[in-house]
């Protein structure tokens, strides 16, 4: 069809024309567009501006702009046609667009539609339909697009000035509840990029408005939805899987998502995607780890880095503000707050306590404790924990509050007739303490000193020096002291590093204590376990592990494991966690071994050594000695081992010999190695407990081992080795302080 003639409208010539006008005369042919007075160019037409004349390629004003303007007289040269038209003379911008159409000289894509595009009525394709759906999708995007700036806004000046409250008053504002996914999405996704500080920030900030501002539903649409683009995430964010399961762990343990998220999420999502990896990391690494809840609120600070003291604190001035208002939905929004649902038995404890002491506050705080039960923000093991810590210290509390013992009878009846305390869990009130507790005044001093001496024992090494300086501070009559020291001993060592871990065991089983003090100091140990994990989120499994090596160092017997679970209440309790864990590193194969090297210390100085290979070269050199060695030699040798805790090992190889061979050469080398302290009285009594134990056995080789042995025990005594108080009996049992070691 020829382009001149008359059949073409008006509007199809003005769009050929600009086409032509505007198209790169290296990628299309040119077209020929005639003149015609039919289709006059107007040369205001917004669609191509007016260009600036160039003085290389002058032309007429009124003469159209044709394809071969851009050569002008340089058209026929043999470089390139744009040689020396470096710039674009249009307004248009020439780079390509995204979607790879649209760029200078280009005809756009097939689907491209410019902003200032309008429906025309006149359109023979004009229909009323297709701009009313235009104008709604429109209508429906503002608001959203709206939401999305002013949340990343909201997001940016939380993290700036960490205030939920002004954060919680500007999302209220926005009015928009159902977008409020977004900001869940957006806020999780913002801080994953972030410091722990701003991480910890946004799971305090989300827990806050849950249920208040922002709709349970919205909340798992957010987090919903951040699975879904794990993907996406990581590109950016590198550790995306980790980071977010531990932000869906934080919202299953604070209690704003179901567990059941878990596995929905699991079916919905592609086998291949990453969000299968989070909701696994979530479920496996996280949610089923021992004490995972106070692991898992640590992990980014641990609820703004609260102390023990810091929330026994807080927990005494919320009560005592209680006390004075009455006010019970601010007493449990306080309670709430803290966050701490594993130390809720601390609550109970005071709250008793400050009743037994104002009678008159007495109906007031009872009432709380029975509404934090029946709205279940205090489990029922927390309330009974909580009785059984006063219980524990009634003689204590007497001290100061006369007839405390009848007072909390009272109170534990009362709790049990409303239905809030199962009175039949706790220990008996009706009979006295079994042992005799020790003067507050007198354990509070011994505890001091006994903290000044493990730090100093943990800077020098000098197990001596701590024998010492305990048999100075303590008496026989008070055993209390030597649990209180055990615990103290590990306590500290469990919050320091693998080196002081070592050395808590070396010094454990140098000191020789009687093993029910020992199993007494690991009761202790347990039964204040939840308050050692505000502190050491790892308490069970450091706990476990000072347990079974405090079995391969012979410390405890194995039978001491299950007098030490008689004291564990129920299958859920840390002290039963600890029990289970214990028992099962030490069934492993080559658990003795493994044990000893656990924290890097191979039970000596010298990394790697198992007990076998340490009895051998006890045995080499001893006999090296007895063949003619230097005494001098010996105890280097001795002290070489680098083992003061298994120097029990020589006593024994050392006495059995001298009963066997009747040669005091041997015997002589232990007097050289008590003299210069290089075998403490302890290792000595350890030593020679272990032959009493053996003498069975002993008598098969040699008939007259009871009648030997009863002569070195007291030349023992004569020289100072042993104690006066240690003896055996008939049975073959070492006696000391008349208890068998």
């Amino acid at each position: 069809m020829d382009l001149t003639d008359g059949h073409m409208s008006k509007e199809h010539r003005e769009l050929l024309q600009f086409a032509s006008e505007s198209a790169d005369p290296l990628s299309v042919s040119p077209l020929q567009i005639s003149s015609s007075p039919k289709s006059p160019r107007s040369p205001k037409s917004p669609r191509s501006p007016k260009s600036p004349r160039s003085p290389k390629s002058p032309r007429s004003p009124n003469s159209p702009r044709s394809p071969k303007d851009h050569h002008g007289k340089h058209g026929t040269s043999k470089g390139s046609p744009l040689k020396n038209d470096r710039h674009s003379h249009s307004r248009r911008d020439g780079r390509p667009k995204k979607g790879g159409s649209g760029g200078k000289g280009t005809w756009g894509g097939l689907l491209d539609m410019d902003d200032s595009y309008s429906f025309d009525p006149h359109d023979p394709n004009y229909t009323s339909n297709e701009e009313n759906e235009q104008l709604s999708v429109r209508k429906l995007s503002a608001p959203f697009e709206e939401y999305k700036k002013k949340a990343i806004i909201i997001v940016e000046e939380y993290f700036a000035t960490d205030d939920v409250v002004s954060t919680a008053n500007e999302l209220r504002e926005l009015g928009m509840p159902s977008y409020n996914y977004y900001f869940v999405k957006k806020l999780v996704s913002m801080a994953m990029d972030r410091h722990d500080k701003e991480k910890e920030m946004s799971a305090v900030l989300l827990s806050s408005l849950y249920a208040d501002v922002i709709d349970p539903p919205q909340v798992y649409k957010g987090f919903s939805k951040l699975v879904e683009s794990a993907d996406d995430l990581i590109v950016d964010i590198p550790d995306t899987v980790d980071v977010l399961a531990l932000f869906i762990a934080r919202a299953v343990v604070d209690d704003i998502l179901p567990p059941a998220f878990l596995t929905k999420e699991m079916a919905s999502l592609p086998k291949d995607s990453k969000g299968v990896d989070v909701i696994r990391r979530a479920e496996k690494g996280y949610l089923s780890a021992p004490l995972h809840a106070e692991i898992i609120e640590r992990r980014w600070g641990g609820s703004k880095n609260k102390t023990v003291e810091d929330v026994k604190g807080r927990i005494n001035n919320l009560l005592i503000e209680y006390v004075l208002s009455g006010d019970k939905k601010e007493a449990c929004r306080c309670i709430k707050e803290l966050k701490v649902p594993f130390f809720h038995h601390e609550i109970v404890k005071r709250a008793i306590i400050m009743a037994m002491e104002k009678q008159q506050a007495e109906c007031r705080l009872l009432d709380l404790l029975k509404v934090t039960a029946e709205e279940g923000l205090i489990n029922s093991s927390q309330i009974s924990k909580g009785f059984g810590r006063i219980i524990d210290t009634v003689d204590d509390l007497s001290l100061d509050i006369p007839n405390a013992r009848g007072i909390l009878q009272s109170l534990i009846s009362k709790a049990a007739s409303e239905g809030w305390l199962c009175a039949s869990s706790l220990k008996s009130l009706s009979l006295g303490p079994e042992k005799r507790l020790l003067e507050d005044s007198a354990a509070k001093a011994f505890k001091t000193k006994a903290q000044s001496i493990i730090q100093e024992y943990f800077l020098s090494g000098d197990v001596l020096e701590v024998s010492c300086c305990l048999e100075s501070e303590t008496c026989s009559s008070l055993a209390e002291l030597n649990a209180i020291f055990v615990k103290k001993l590990i306590t500290l060592a469990m919050d320091r590093k693998n080196r002081e871990k070592e050395m808590a065991s070396v010094l454990l089983s140098s000191l020789c204590f009687p093993a029910d003090d020992v199993v007494n100091g690991f009761i202790m140990l347990i039964e204040s376990a939840d308050d050692t994990a505000l502190d050491i989120p790892v308490v069970v499994e450091d706990l476990a592990m000072f347990l079974a090596r405090a079995v391969v160092d012979e410390v405890l017997a194995p039978l001491h494991l299950e007098e030490i679970g008689s004291q564990c209440l129920g299958p859920d309790s840390i002290g039963n966690k600890v029990l289970q864990m214990a028992k099962s590193l030490l069934k492993a194969r080559l658990s003795g071994e493994r044990i000893l090297r656990c924290w890097g210390g191979g039970g000596s100085s010298r990394n790697g050594w198992a007990i076998e290979d340490v009895k051998d070269k006890i045995g080499k050199l001893l006999e090296e000695f007895e063949s003619g060695g230097d005494i001098r030699e010996a105890c280097r040798c001795i002290k070489e081992l680098g083992m003061p805790f298994f120097h029990h090992e020589v006593v024994k190889k050392s006495l059995v010999t001298v009963m066997e061979k009747k040669n005091d050469r041997l015997w002589g080398l232990l007097g050289e190695c008590f003299s210069i302290g290089l075998i403490t009285t302890n290792q000595m009594m350890k030593g020679f407990g272990r032959v009493a134990e053996s003498l069975d056995d002993l008598a098969l080789d040699v008939p007259d081992a009871e009648q030997q042995f009863t002569r070195y025990v007291e030349r023992a005594k004569t020289e100072g080795w042993l104690d006066s108080s240690f003896c055996f009996n008939r049975s073959g049992h070492a006696v000391e302080n008349g208890s068998c070691l």
